[in-house]
């Protein structure tokens, strides 16, 4: 069939095969481009399948030859109908893996199951013995509590009171108003089951004690802070007292595994296009104006850069890892600069839909977001007809 993106809000409803295998092999490529990574050897990441789960893989494997074991939904296609993107990324990763001589193994299913979890336990045991890294980086709407069973929805809200800022429409460039009711007690509580720590920890406890972590195993997870434009919907909001919950996870996992000089660190990024940003009111604005600012200045960065340079610098130094006054890793530095944060604030203050397009990088916005699910990409021929219908090798 011949692919064509189709579009419900912030969602794209197709993939594209081709597309997201030559996303995946210039995530590759760029880590090869660099010096070789002195990390992890055997590699657990949870939420493999997109975004900073799936450059970590990639990061992992081909910057330091590590085997590794992905988990993430199943969500194959057929011959009438696409797979996600993740589906395929995560087809395109094994392929890669297999002729590169590494081990790479995928588990598909519903991460925050306990099935999932004693499946993919036995795995490692099976095929690698033990992991040194676990990297977490599950992002969903919804979870379901492995032993009660009760279904928690997240949501993005302000909390205490309504927000009202500006916001756009990233496939037209409009910009217009935006009014957030705050977050209920019950949603907030919702917000923080899905999107905190509960889930990391049940992953961790079933490592350890189903014996497949390794003694100095390193485990991180994904936060965000950002700047005081997104403070009131994002770190001020409903998801930041997830994360909240999620830093406070990382203390208290880090002297769980002291006693076999393991670590565990929340890793502070930067803002970039995912499809969980997209859905966020006010923060594709803020980003297209943080990346016509950080690409003016040369210090833009897409998740594998901010992954290989989180390997490098942070997690394998050779030393101590530097993390900040709670104990996080930060690689949000330079999106947090005075002078990127002075710029995009005059930015803010002077767009309108008129000049969107002069004062951000809207379109680079937009081309990445159409990346995410494999359209839009260089060198691959959008009339072409393509089977959907991708198998994963390696896949459990």
């Amino acid at each position: 069939m011949i692919i064509k993106p189709r579009t419900r809000g912030f969602i794209c409803t197709t993939a594209h095969p081709v597309g997201c295998a030559a996303q995946v092999q210039a995530q590759i490529d760029y880590v090869k481009s660099k010096p070789a990574v002195q990390g992890p050897k055997n590699v657990l990441v949870i939420g493999a399948s997109t975004g900073y789960g799936l450059a970590a893989r990639i990061t992992a494997a081909f910057g330091a030859g590590a085997n590794t074991v992905g988990v993430y939904r199943p969500s194959s296609g057929s011959e009438k109908r696409t797979a996600s993107a993740g589906w395929y990324n995560s087809a395109a990763f094994e392929q890669a893996a297999e002729a590169a001589g590494l081990k790479s193994f995928s588990v598909t299913g519903d991460a925050f199951s306990t099935e999932t979890k004693e499946k993919t336990v036995e795995l490692i045991r099976s095929e690698l013995g033990q992991v040194d890294l676990v990297v977490y980086s599950v992002a969903s709407a919804r979870r379901t509590d492995p032993v009660t069973g009760e279904v928690y929805n997240s949501t993005l809200k302000p909390l205490g009171k309504p927000y009202t800022n500006k916001t756009v429409n990233f496939h037209t460039g409009e910009i217009s108003e935006v009014t957030i009711e705050p977050a209920t007690e019950e949603e907030v509580r919702g917000t923080v089951a899905v999107m905190g720590g509960d889930d990391w920890q049940l992953w961790i406890d079933a490592l350890e004690q189903g014996g497949v972590l390794a003694d100095g195993a390193a485990t991180i997870s994904f936060s965000y802070i950002g700047s005081d434009i997104t403070q009131a919907v994002y770190r001020e909001g409903s998801i930041g007292k997830a994360k909240d919950h999620l830093e406070a996870t990382a203390l208290k996992l880090n002297d769980q595994l002291a006693a076999k000089n393991g670590r565990a660190y929340v890793v502070v990024s930067k803002g970039l296009v995912t499809q969980s940003s997209s859905a966020i009111p006010v923060v594709p604005l803020y980003i297209s104006a943080l990346y016509k600012v950080m690409k003016e200045k040369g210090i833009h960065e897409g998740c594998i850069e901010q992954t290989y340079r989180l390997f490098t610098d942070r997690l394998y130094t050779g030393g101590e890892t530097p993390v900040d006054e709670v104990g996080r890793i930060r690689i949000d530095d330079w999106e947090l600069r005075e002078d990127v944060q002075a710029e995009v604030a005059d930015i803010w203050n002077s767009i309108t839909s008129d000049n969107i397009y002069d004062l951000t990088d809207l379109h680079g916005y937009r081309r990445e977001f159409f990346q995410l699910f494999g359209f839009e990409t260089d060198g691959v021929d959008y009339e072409a007809d393509v089977n959907p219908d991708v198998k994963v090798p390696h896949s459990v």
